[in-house]
């Protein structure tokens, strides 16, 4: 019976030994890990800190990218405002040319008609200045009609284009002109000088005439050289203001145009402007004599036949409708 029991027994030494082995084993380990957990922990957040910052300072460098950016691209927008407007203006000019081209195409008839009317005016006006220069004074009278320019007035004005195209090349004929009529008249009770936009020579005597001397007509003269007043190269101001100013039917008065061209208005309302000014109700007589002299300033001027054949429409009408003369001179030697 005692044998049999020691046969079923299970456990063992040997057994018992390899147990506790591994126990041991396991125990060590966690020792081991535990003791290098610390080391990897503190390698990990080293390493996070470091991509934290690195990010920090990219994120930086792209917000300061993105401000740069941003200024870039407001300039660029202003810069294709600017471009756009450049752009709608430019179409408005060229839509402005091609206006003016397609109307000029389309006059070319009526400037070729124009030219034919403008030689045939220059024709005219050279034949009749021949004509007056072939016309001597009356020995009886020669203080009344030089010329075929009457010359019984005894108050004259001087309503003379001081524009560019009269400057530069009539002036020494303009100064000349106006001593020749000066001496037409030995002697009047006022003269007055005017530009064709009714502004005076002598401002202190402006509105009322200037009297009459040897000693006055030379500083007229001399004035004459450097006067210089704006112009719009049209003498309908001069004119009228100059009527309406200085009419008085007591007083016989000549008012002499000097010009080369008309640039601007209509002539039959000048005429009749210039017709209900000059009127004595009265007895219907013009009380006012309007003179003219053409300068030939602009014939060779491309484009200025209209307005030289309007100045000269309007001078011949003018001048017959109030009693006066129209010379239109061939040279300006």
């Amino acid at each position: 019976m005692r044998r049999k029991r020691k046969d079923i027994e299970v456990f063992s030494l040997s057994f018992l030994d390899v147990v506790s082995c591994g126990f041991g084993a396991i125990i060590l380990l966690l020792v081991i890990s535990r003791v290098s957990e610390p080391t990897v922990i503190e390698k990990i957040r080293v390493d996070l800190r470091g991509q934290v910052a690195e990010l920090t300072q990219q994120l930086k460098e792209i917000q300061g990218k993105t401000i740069i950016l941003n200024r870039e691209l407001t300039h660029k927008k202003e810069q294709l405002a600017q471009e756009q407007e450049k752009i709608a203006r430019l179409q408005g000019e060229l839509s402005k040319v091609k206006g003016e081209y397609n109307a000029a195409r389309s006059d070319v008839t009526v400037q070729a008609k124009i030219k034919a009317q403008m030689e045939t005016a220059r024709q005219q006006l050279n034949a009749e200045m021949q004509r007056l220069q072939k016309i001597k004074p009356p020995e009886k009278a020669p203080d009344r009609v030089i010329g075929g320019v009457p010359v019984d007035s005894e108050y004259i004005i001087f309503v003379i284009d001081t524009s560019g195209s009269m400057q530069r090349y009539a002036w020494p004929m303009v100064r000349r002109k106006m001593d020749e009529i000066l001496k037409m008249y030995p002697r009047v009770k006022g003269i007055q000088v005017v530009n064709d936009m009714g502004d005076y020579m002598f401002s202190q005597y402006a509105g009322r005439w200037i009297p009459d001397s040897p000693a006055r007509r030379r500083s007229i003269l001399k004035r004459l050289a450097t006067w210089r007043p704006f112009s719009n190269s049209s003498p309908v101001e001069g004119v009228t203001s100059a009527i309406r100013r200085f009419y008085s039917p007591d007083k016989p008065i000549s008012i002499y145009i000097f010009g080369d061209d008309f640039a601007r208005g209509a002539i039959q309302e000048v005429i009749d402007t210039v017709t209900f000014l000059n009127h004595n109700a009265a007895n219907g007589r013009r009380q006012v004599r309007i003179h003219a002299v053409g300068f030939p300033v602009l014939f060779s001027q491309p484009g200025a036949e209209g307005n030289i054949i309007r100045f000269a429409a309007l001078m011949r009408r003018l001048t017959e409708d109030n009693n006066g003369s129209f010379v239109g001179l061939s040279s300006l030697h």
